[in-house]
């Protein structure tokens, strides 16, 4: 629930590099490309240079450049995940700055976006159950090497987190109050609001986020549909793991839960929190992501059944 993103210079030029500026920046770092094979634009805020089979050369595309969105970021994270290869994620072979490029050269990631496939049901809940388990492993690490970084926004006490949390919760109930056909439900927003603030526990959990673990950043084997890993952490951000749960359904919330207590319970305490902070986090996306009303209303009315 970070504020909203304010890009830098929207009217930059976004030219594609030339194949041979591409070869020579990741060459620089000693590894041996061939031939650039693809581009990938569907980041949106990047571009990444598939070369051979192997690796990637990313870039933040200039007219997208934002304050919360790092390559420096990316490579920190990326580089104390280094230690647990267990969490499957890209490798940092190179990063840099050419005149006004800054760029990450990285292992490519095997699979494929598992927004890119039709999983069965049952497939959807394996993946998602093995998403969670990873997730609680980032969780998890130690986190004062993320807290001491300046690269990673976010709070680092609950007094400032949850004055963050109420900003952006008042925005976003004021429009809600104010445009009917947003709000089908029977309680007010603002009841809502207060009373899912209210539950919010003295003590909550602030940790390094991947910030959006979602189907177009989870890869799957492209046959057996199987998880493989994550990537994109340049988002990356502290806050309260709830907010890591960034798939559309209530079904794949609850099957991430299932992943992410399996090899260790989680408290009291922080079921409290995640339920408080993701019906928080859907009241602000209802207000401000009019794309994605229908699968918001879903998971507010699931939460509204609990609470009835």
């Amino acid at each position: 629930m970070l504020p909203s993103d304010v890009y830098r210079q929207p009217h930059a030029a976004d030219p594609i590099l030339d194949e041979r500026r591409v070869l020579d920046l990741v060459r620089r770092h000693g590894v041996r490309g061939a031939a650039v094979t693809d581009i990938d634009e569907t980041g949106g805020e990047a571009r990444a240079y598939m070369l051979d089979e192997t690796l990637v050369l990313k870039v933040q595309r200039p007219h997208r450049l934002r304050h919360r969105t790092s390559l420096a970021k990316e490579a920190f994270f990326l580089q104390q995940l280094a230690a647990y290869p267990d969490i499957v994620v890209p490798q940092v072979l190179g990063h840099g700055q050419d005149d006004d490029i800054e760029y990450l050269v990285l292992t490519r990631m095997p699979g494929i976006p598992a927004r890119t496939v039709t999983m069965t049901d049952a497939q959807r809940v394996t993946v998602l159950q093995q998403l969670g388990r990873t997730l609680r492993r980032l969780h998890t690490l130690p986190q004062a090497p993320f807290a001491g970084s300046p690269l990673l926004p976010g709070h680092r006490t609950r007094l400032a987190f949850v004055e963050q949390v109420e900003t952006n919760l008042a925005q976003a109930v004021e429009v809600l109050e104010t445009t009917a056909t947003l709000w089908p439900f029977a309680m007010a927003p603002g009841a809502l609001a207060s009373q899912l603030l209210a539950e919010l526990p003295d003590a909550i959990d602030l940790v390094a986020l991947h910030s959006n673990p979602g189907p177009e950043h989870t890869f799957v084997h492209p046959e057996t549909l199987a998880f493989v890993g994550l990537i994109d952490f340049g988002d990356a951000y502290i806050g309260h793991p709830a907010l890591d749960w960034r798939w559309p359904t209530h079904a794949d919330r609850l099957a991430l839960l299932q992943g992410y207590r399996h090899d260790t319970p989680v408290t009291e305490a922080f079921l409290v929190a995640w339920h408080a902070l993701l019906g928080l986090s859907d009241l602000v996306t209802l207000a401000t992501r009019p794309a994605s009303r229908a699968q918001t209303l879903e998971r507010l009315g699931a939460l509204l059944v609990t609470l009835s």
